[in-house]
Order: structure tokens, then C-alpha cells, then sequence
């Protein structure tokens, strides 16, 4: 059965294809892990069943894609339960784009619940060359992985039982195309006596010169007109081994000048002399998949075939196939293909080609590779199946090919394992502490959540003693080498460990830094001695005495557990590999891979790994849901998530980083507000008054990003606020002129001032100039400066090109210029500003851009070129 959940009567955050919701006060029934709204898909299903769907979003979204099928079919008309399947070839291991169909064929499946709802697993294993038992194990593992903690199909119907391998989250037994290899072969000579099919002779070459082009109709076979008897005679002779490979073909004989090229007599079966990975050597005649597929689907009882786009164009063959062997009474019902728009990812590839070459070449360590975009190495890596799911969801469904930035995904891994991971320390570049007021060898034991949020995680221990690890980064040195490379001085904003300073350990006690013993060859800090303060205990700050503002982590060293971190980055350096170069593997990225060894941790993460490599090694291969190494996964404390890899051992524990720390989901919050209001009620447009949004008659409210005013700006100069240290004021010319002409000069404070004042003179930079004025600490500013910054706290203006004039209206690619706002003064008009600002962020390539909600990403281009940042990549703007 499938299961709902019912959601509070309290506001909700709901994710609907690429936006983030906020549901009103009611309650709300959603299907666990499935938030899709209703989309062309589920309205054609609907139209031509009867049936309704359950468990999705009732959001009051039009699709206009539902129009543009033919729903003919009258309610009721299937003869079977609505049935899905999810069809892979074996000749590789399956990725993302995979990810997306498993996650959409099942998830309809469970929606239409009453009518039967069921998706089938299928082997598509129609060629024995590229296929192979291994990638056949692979698929039904990644398959069960993906769909882990959702409710299976019942099969208790007398249907399709499962034993063995077959268990899954499938309905019935797995099954494979070569199960129905006899009946194929019966429709194919069914086609042959009708007249519908002939066997031919021409070379591959000829085949290719006499099918056409795209302009040109083709030429019909000289064999095409064999008597039936001649043809049976020659497939029989294909089957039985009698002709070498490529010696004879089965075609359809359909129409040589269709404008599908498909329908020009498409060839059904070749000869093989391959032994088949299932049914070894029984054939040596296999059919192609076109032709094998609509007959599966159809022997199944398939009633919607849903696959991707590049599938369109195959359509008519598909139902051409299947309309004749309905009709020959060699199954019940046709079934329905329904196309969707597949997967694409930046900074990526999802060619089955590319990715074995990957392999094949030595590029990565093998499928598995926590760099690949295959599930069994994002499996690996430690992204959470529920995550895969969350960003297939958030992708959503439609028949408009999109290039999603990677960073999604990455988003939806750090919103499940924040859920999910608990905390700990980890110190990936160790600097040794010595207490030297501690008492010998004594050690303390702390009791610390292992998850701030959530209670029922209990507590961990954490020993304190003499000697302890901190981050490298956490002391500054003034006194050595990168305290002469910045004059002496600490950097902007440094809140941690200092010569001579203090600084709190996190849970623990205050201790200040009192002599620094260095390397005699670098002069690099290799010991600090330290005093500890004991009445600073678990938080305390001692009456009379000022709050130490720093705090750091830490790890101690008589208990650690050294081990290795593995930080992965993107295989690939450009955001569509191969692009300039014609060669994807030019655009490799060769820091991909970050090995740390050393990296010390507190001792509850090594009796974690301890125990979870002990269960897996007792564990009932068939008890229920997968457990993988991964499974094991931390937020490493101001370093990243982190998931235990697969080739750990009780010698040597070993952490892939699945994702950094940064946390946009603290900018996504701001969306909440922005789609689900009450029927009839807009939102006052700050220009004109009038109602925005809303019900009858109005006019189609202003896109957001029209509405703002993104100008270019040159900072004439800069300084310290006088009463704000964090604060710099700057006078910006953004192509104000006064009443003679003369240019007139903006005031604008920014929380910028760990920048350089000197280097801000004369930028030119992006200036959000339609804001209303607002005082901060005592000055009015009138705009906004726009900057990117990243989870180290690393800040940089977005910069113009120089030959840019000053207020110049910057456009988003792809949109015609809008007409802002005069001013974003009302509360609905400043929600415009948060929208747009939450959809903000640097893209690999360094340069600014905005994410619509259906994840069509537009740069923000000026007259001379896009807007950019000096060195950060993939982060917010603010």
C-alpha cells in the first residue's frame, strides 16, 4: 500500500519542481519523499483514465504541456492497473540521469494508487556485445539504493512473486527483454506473412545511402518486394546460425519517403554470433530496441511507457509496432509512450560512452569513482539517497530541456545530511597545543550533543587534556612568516587564536596562547603553549571579565584516531565538458582530488566506523534496506560533510567529503514567501498600486527580475564608517545627474570593510539602485553594492567591465530588458529584492547569474560582457 503522511496545520516549506514554497496554514496530504506537482504527465494519465492521482501538490499550476498531448483515450479505458517500468540497458552503470527517470517511473506509480499503481524493473538486454552480468548486478543494486526506505509494491495478488535477487522495490520479479525473445521472434515472423516486414541484404553502407536525408527521401531496398515464403525462409535460416553477422537483416517495411527518417523501413533484427550474458548461446538473432521494446512493454501490460525526449521522434515506430501485434492477438492492450525532458548537468557528462571511456582510460579509479556522476559513485561519496530524490524532485517534470548547475544538487545533499549527520571534530591540518598548567596525564570527559537539533541523537563523549590538536587556520601567526606577509597585522575580522591572545575551545575551556614554538628551518608554528582558565568551564565567563569572542575545535591527542580525508571537487573544470575543445577529457579538472592524511578525530568517530564496518561484514545479505560504508556520514565541524568510504579498514579509516559546508538553504528560507497566497488577494505592485498576482482579470504581474534595478556603478571612494568598524561608506556614481546636468554622486554603506579601501577607488561594480534609502548607524545609504562570498567568509564585489557607462540597466541572458520599479519601498515590493537575491550566485566560471524556478540559469550580461567576481566560484550573491 502506498503510504501518506499528513502534514501539520502549521506553515510549511514544500518543494514544487524548482521552487520552494510556503504552504498556508492548512493541512496538506503529500506522499512520503514524492513533493511533484501535477504535471503534463500525471493530467494525461488523469485524462485518459479517469483516475486521480494521490499525494501530489495541489499548487493550482497551469502546464501548458498537457495541452499539447492527445488525451483520446476515454476514462476508464485501460484494461489493467496503471502501470510504469523502469527499463535500463546493461551495458553500464547507471547515473543521474537514471536517477531521474527511477525516481519519476515509480513515484507516478505510487500517485495513481487507485488504479493499481505499479512499476515494473525491466533489463532492456537486447545486445550481447556491450552487455555484461556485472553491470546487470550493478543496476539492481543502485535501483533498490535509490528507492531505499520507500514502500515497495504489494505483490500479494498471485503476481509476479519475488524471491531471491528479484526482491526489490519493483513490482514482481525482474525482468528482462530476453524473457520474451520467443515472442518477439513470433511477432517478427507475424510481420513477415503480413507484409509488414522483409528481409534484406544491403551492406551497412548502402543502407545508409539508399535511407535519405533529412531533406532527400530514401530509396526502397531492391529486396524489399522478396516473396513472404522467401522471407520466412531466410529468417529462419538468420535464426538457425546458417549466415555470417551482417549478412542479413529484418526490416519493416513501412514508407522510404516518410519525413521520420525512423519510419524508412527501420531494421527489427540482426544476426549476432554473441553468447548473451542471459540466455548464452540460444540466439544468435537479436532484435533492436526499438522494435523489442513497444512488445515488452506491451507484454507486461505497460499501460504508460515514459521515457526521455530523445524518444520522440520514435514514437510513431513504437506505436506502429505495437498497433500491428495488438492486432495479431500476441498481447491484450497498446500501450501509451509519453516523453519528458531528460537530464542535463554542468560541470558533468552523462554519456554512457564518456563515462566508460572514464573508466577505461584510468581517468577516474573505476565506476565507483566519488568523482562520477553514477549512483554508485555518488553511493560512495555519501550523498544520501534521499538527496538524489529531493534533486530529482526540485527538478521536476516538463518538455523543456534545461542545463542544471550542479550546485543543486549539492544543495539537496547538505539539507538532508544537516538532518541527518551528526557533529564532530576533525582537525584536517593539525597544530599541536600543549596546556601547560594541566595536571599530568589526567583526562576530562565532556558530554556534547552529536546533533544540535535533535535530541534523540544523544550525547557523545569528548576527552580534554594536556595536549590537544587545533586547525592550523585558527592561530594566526603575527610574529612569523604570514604575519610579515600582512604587515604585522591580523586579517579583517579574525575572531581566533592569536600570540599573546585567547580564544575558547568549543565546550570546553578559554586558554590564551603564551609562547610559540616554530620549525628552525621555515620559522612555521609546529607547538603553542597554552594557559587554560578553568573557571571558563563549559561556557562560563567569570563575572568582570569580557567574553572571549573566538572559538575553535579541537581534538585530544592522546585519544585521536589519525586517518585520511579524501576532498573531492568536480571532475570537470568547464560547465559543459568538450564544448570549445571537441574533447571532453581536455576540460578534466586535475584538482579534483584532494588526499589529507593526518587528519586527527575524536575518538567517537573511530568507534562509530568500528561499528559500523562490523556490522556490515555480519550483516544478512537479505536483511531488508542496503547498508554501505557511507551510511556513516558527519558534519566535520567548519570542514564539510563527511561519509566513511568503502575501502576503510580497522587499520586505516578512511572520509570522503560529500559536500562543503556552505548553507544556501538559509537564502532559499527567503523564497517561502513568494507563490502560495490565498485566491483572490494579490500584492500591491510598488510602481503603480495596483493589485499584483491575484485572481480574475488581471494583468500577468512583472517578473521579479524585471523589477529590480541591477546598475552599473564606479566607487569614486571609500572609507570607514565613523561609528562602525564592520562599515564602509562609499560614494558611488551610478548616472545620477542633478537639475544642471552635473553628476550626482550616491552615499552607500556596506558591511564590507575587511576589503581593501584603496583597491575599491575607481571599480567599477553592481549596484542594486532601486532599494529604498535606510540608515545605518546614523548615515542614510541609497543603494546596495552587490558581492559574492563563500563558507570562509571570503568576500569580493561583482564586478563591471570598465568600458561599461555608469547606470547602465544590466539584463539577465535570454530576457528583454524590464522596467524597474522606481523605488522597492513596500513590504511586497522588498519581497522582490529577497526573491531575486536568493537566486543569485557565482557559477564556475567566476561569472554572476540567476536560477528561474524552472532551473533555467541566466547570466547577468552588461554591454560589454557578463558580471563577475575576481576569484570565487559557485557561491551566493548577496
Amino acid at each position: 500500500m502506498l503510504h501518506n503522511r499528513l502534514r501539520s496545520k502549521t506553515p510549511t516549506m514544500i518543494v514544487v519542481g524548482g521552487a520552494v514554497l510556503l504552504a498556508a496554514a492548512t493541512t496538506v496530504q503529500v506522499v512520503d519523499s514524492f513533493a511533484y506537482a501535477p504535471n503534463f504527465i500525471t493530467k494525461i494519465i488523469e485524462q485518459s483514465t479517469g483516475i486521480a492521482p494521490v499525494g501530489l501538490l495541489d499548487v493550482g499550476q497551469n502546464d501548458t504541456d498537457a495541452l499539447q498531448e492527445d488525451a483520446t483515450a476515454g476514462a476508464g479505458a485501460l484494461a489493467g492497473p496503471i502501470t510504469t517500468r523502469f527499463p535500463p540497458e546493461p551495458n553500464g552503470y547507471l547515473h543521474l540521469g537514471h536517477a531521474k527517470a527511477v525516481s519519476f517511473n515509480f513515484a507516478v506509480a505510487r500517485a495513481f494508487e487507485k488504479g493499481g499503481g505499479r512499476c515494473h524493473m525491466r533489463l532492456d538486454d537486447t545486445n550481447p556485445t556491450k552487455e555484461d552480468e556485472e553491470y546487470v548486478q550493478s543496476i539492481l543494486e543502485d535501483v533498490r539504493w535509490i528507492q531505499q526506505g520507500l514502500p515497495a509494491f504489494d505483490t500479494n495478488d498471485g503476481e509476479g512473486n519475488q524471491s531471491g535477487e528479484d526482491v526489490g522495490p519493483w513490482y514482481g520479479k525482474v525482468r528482462k527483454t530476453s524473457d520474451y525473445f520467443d515472442l518477439i521472434y513470433d511477432a517478427a515472423v507475424y510481420l513477415i506473412e503480413s507484409g509488414d516486414a522483409f528481409v534484406d541484404e544491403l551492406s551497412a553502407e548502402e543502407m545508409r545511402e539508399y535511407r535519405g536525408t533529412l531533406t532527400e527521401p530514401g530509396r526502397e531496398s531492391p529486396h524489399r518486394n522478396r516473396s513472404v515464403e522467401e522471407n520466412l525462409r531466410l529468417f529462419e535460416e538468420m535464426k538457425n546460425g546458417d549466415h555470417e553477422d551482417g549478412k542479413y537483416v529484418l526490416r519493416a517495411k513501412i514508407d522510404m519517403t516518410s519525413p521520420n527518417l525512423n519510419m524508412r523501413d527501420p531494421v527489427l533484427y540482426r544476426i549476432k554470433h554473441e553468447s548473451h550474458q542471459a540466455t548464452g548461446d540460444a540466439w544468435c538473432l537479436y532484435p533492436m530496441y526499438d522494435y523489442s521494446h513497444p512488445i515488452a512493454d506491451a507484454v507486461e501490460g505497460i499501460t504508460h511507457s515514459l521515457c526521455t525526449l530523445e524518444f520522440e521522434d520514435h514514437r510513431p515506430l513504437y506505436d506502429w509496432v505495437a498497433e500491428r501485434i495488438v492486432k495479431a492477438g500476441l498481447v491484450p492492450t497498446q500501450p501509451r509512450q509519453i516523453e519528458f525532458s531528460r537530464l542535463n548537468l554542468k560541470y558533468t557528462v552523462l554519456s554512457k560512452r564518456k563515462l566508460i571511456q572514464l573508466v577505461e582510460d584510468a581517468h577516474v579509479s573505476g565506476w565507483d569513482d566519488p568523482r562520477m556522476p553514477t549512483i554508485s559513485g555518488l553511493r560512495r561519496r555519501g550523498f544520501p539517497p534521499s538527496a538524489i530524490r529531493l534533486f530529482c524532485e526540485r527538478m521536476g517534470i516538463s518538455k523543456t530541456d534545461s542545463n542544471i548547475d550542479f550546485g543543486i544538487l549539492e544543495d539537496c545533499a547538505r539539507e538532508k545530511l544537516d538532518e541527518g549527520s551528526p557533529r564532530a571534530f576533525a582537525i584536517l591540518d593539525p597544530l599541536k597545543v600543549t596546556i601547560t598548567n594541566w595536571a599530568g596525564s589526567t583526562v576530562e570527559d565532556f558530554e556534547v550533543p552529536r546533533h544540535p537539533k535533535r535530541d534523540e541523537m544523544g550525547v557523545r563523549t569528548v576527552p580534554f587534556g594536556k595536549s590537544l590538536y587545533i586547525e592550523r587556520s585558527d592561530f594566526f601567526d603575527l610574529d612569523g612568516p604570514e604575519g610579515q606577509r600582512n604587515g604585522g597585522k591580523s586579517p579583517k575580522g579574525f575572531k581566533r587564536l592569536l600570540p599573546d591572545g585567547k580564544v575558547r575551545l568549543k565546550y570546553a575551556y578559554v586558554i590564551s596562547c603564551d609562547e610559540v614554538v616554530r620549525d628552525p628551518t621555515t620559522s612555521e608554528p609546529v607547538e603553542l603553549k597554552c594557559t587554560v582558565y578553568p573557571e571558563t568551564r563549559a561556557g562560563v565567563t567569570p563575572d568582570g571579565e569580557a567574553r572571549v569572542k573566538g572559538i575553535v575545535q579541537w581534538v585530544e591527542a592522546s585519544t585521536a584516531t589519525r586517518c585520511k580525508v579524501m576532498q573531492y571537487d568536480r571532475l570537470f573544470k568547464a560547465e559543459e565538458p568538450g564544448k570549445e575543445s571537441d574533447n571532453f577529457l581536455d576540460d578534466i579538472n586535475a584538482d579534483s582530488l584532494k588526499v589529507i592524511d593526518g587528519v586527527v578525530v575524536e575518538p567517537s568517530v573511530a568507534m562509530d566506523a568500528l561499528g559500523m564496518m562490523a556490522k556490515i561484514r555480519s550483516r544478512d545479505s537479505d536483511a531488508g534496506d542496503m547498508l554501505c560504508h557511507s551510511d556513516l556520514t558527519y558534519q566535520f565541524e567548519r570542514s564539510g560533510y563527511f561519509a566513511l568510504d568503502s575501502s576503510s579498514s580497522v587499520d586505516e579509516f578512511i572520509f570522503n567529503r560529500v559536500v562543503t559546508l556552505r548553507d544556501t538553504w538559509a537564502a532559499l528560507g527567503s523564497e517561502n514567501n513568494q507563490r502560495i497566497r490565498s485566491k483572490g488577494k494579490g500584492e500591491n505592485d510598488g510602481r503603480t498600486g495596483k493589485k499584483r498576482g491575484g485572481g480574475g482579470g488581471q494583468t500577468k504581474p512583472l517578473e521579479d527580475i524585471k523589477r529590480v534595478a541591477l546598475r552599473a556603478g564606479t566607487i569614486l571612494e571609500a572609507r570607514q564608517h565613523p561609528e562602525a568598524d564592520s562599515l564602509i561608506v562609499c560614494k558611488v556614481d551610478v548616472g545620477d545627474v542633478d537639475e544642471t546636468g552635473t553628476p550626482s554622486p550616491r552615499t552607500v554603506v556596506a558591511g564590507l570593510a575587511q576589503l581593501d579601501f584603496d583597491a575599491l577607488t575607481n571599480r567599477k561594480v553592481v549596484v542594486l539602485a532601486n532599494l529604498k534609502p535606510a540608515k545605518m548607524r546614523g548615515i542614510e545609504s541609497h543603494a546596495m553594492l552587490l558581492a559574492a562570498s563563500d563558507d570562509k567568509d571570503t568576500v569580493e564585489l561583482v564586478d563591471v567591465p570598465d568600458s561599461v557607462p555608469n547606470g547602465e540597466l544590466l539584463s539577465f541572458e535570454g530576457k528583454e530588458l524590464g522596467e524597474p520599479d522606481a523605488m522597492l519601498k513596500s513590504k511586497g515590493a522588498l519581497k522582490v529584492w529577497d526573491r531575486v537575491k536568493a537566486k543569485l550566485r557565482v557559477n564556475g566560471s567566476g561569472e554572476a547569474m540567476y536560477t528561474e524556478e524552472d532551473s533555467t540559469v541566466r547570466l547577468i550580461n552588461s554591454s560589454a560582457g557578463p558580471v563577475t567576481v575576481s576569484s570565487l566560484t559557485d557561491c551566493p550573491i548577496g
